[in-house]
């Protein structure tokens, strides 16, 4: 018995959560072995990074790939749940459920955007054929960035406040502000009655002084143009005029459009933000592996 590919998989994956019972990924993992009657042998054998089980790992794309369509949620950690929508498509009686499946779901199609690559392409072989492999490697990185950014914020949705104001402050210093952790983790979390959760050193020197608003939110509670003008009215009465606005969730349009008509200038980061942030300087990550991309060094070539 061969090793299913991870499209090959998503139906069979759709199949057992058709319960509406929410089902942990190990349960998923140990259904899929026996139906597709994998033996020790296959269900163990490993990525050649040695990092993982590669059944164990296209599992997880599948389920990552049905989330994205809206077709599965993720109730708690390391569980899946189907949604109503994934419930419709399965009354559809489909043969198979793959990725040209799920692109009639705008959420999977935002997904799976990538700058200057054929969409209309359905055939996965064919755009194999087609593009380079620097252009494949640099997709698959980027793909696996996103899904990184989505698991690391779905941890921050999960973390207590105090945590979420350690993880702030770790971030600013990295980024260079606040001079120390010991200095900056004086100020965050230190909120008071005025809408500011606490203030950082723009510099190690100490010369201007930033102010945090900081809200671990749920994605479904956005933040809206008023909670920025709360905040832009603290300022004001701190008589500062530069602010850092972090929530875990997303702003409104409004919110992202507002503009205060003083010299106050406030810098919105979003959850989606946040989390790049967070792997660009190596917070709550770490490397998996690496692999170097060589190219030929024609300076050694030359002949003099």
């Amino acid at each position: 018995m061969y090793i299913p590919d991870f499209q090959s998989i998503m139906l069979p994956l759709m199949e057992i959560a058709s319960d509406k019972n929410i089902h942990t990924f190990r349960d998923v993992i140990n259904k899929l072995v026996k139906k597709y009657n994998l033996s020790d042998e296959e269900k163990n054998e490993l990525l050649p990074s040695g990092k993982q089980p590669i059944f164990e790992n296209r599992t997880g794309w599948a389920k990552t790939h049905l989330k994205k369509a809206g077709l599965l949620i993720y109730p708690k950690r390391g569980c899946i749940q189907i949604t109503e929508r994934g419930l419709l498509l399965l009354d559809n009686k489909l043969d198979r459920i793959d990725m040209k499946t799920l692109k009639q779901f705008d959420e999977y199609n935002e997904f799976i955007k990538i700058t200057n690559v054929n969409r209309d392409n359905d055939d996965t072989i064919n755009e194999v054929e087609t593009h380079t492999p620097e252009e494949l490697m640099e997709t698959a990185f980027q793909n696996i960035r996103r899904t990184l950014a989505d698991e690391i914020l779905e941890k921050i949705h999960n973390v207590s406040p105090s945590f979420f104001e350690k993880l702030v402050v770790d971030l600013l210093v990295k980024m260079g502000y606040g001079g120390s952790v010991k200095d900056a983790g004086k100020a965050i979390g230190k909120a008071n009655d005025e809408g500011i959760d606490g203030t950082i050193k723009e510099d190690k020197l100490g010369l201007d002084v930033i102010y945090i608003q900081a809200k671990r939110w749920k994605e479904s509670n956005v933040v809206g143009r008023p909670e920025l003008q709360k905040f832009v009215g603290a300022l004001a009465g701190q008589g500062a005029k530069k602010g850092i606005f972090i929530t875990a969730s997303t702003f409104t349009k409004e919110a992202l459009e507002y503009t205060p008509k003083n010299e106050t200038k406030i810098i919105l980061i979003d959850g989606i933000q946040l989390s790049e942030l967070l792997i660009e300087y190596n917070i709550g990550v770490s490397n998996q592996q690496t692999y170097e991309v060589k190219k030929i060094d024609n300076d050694y070539f030359e002949e003099e």
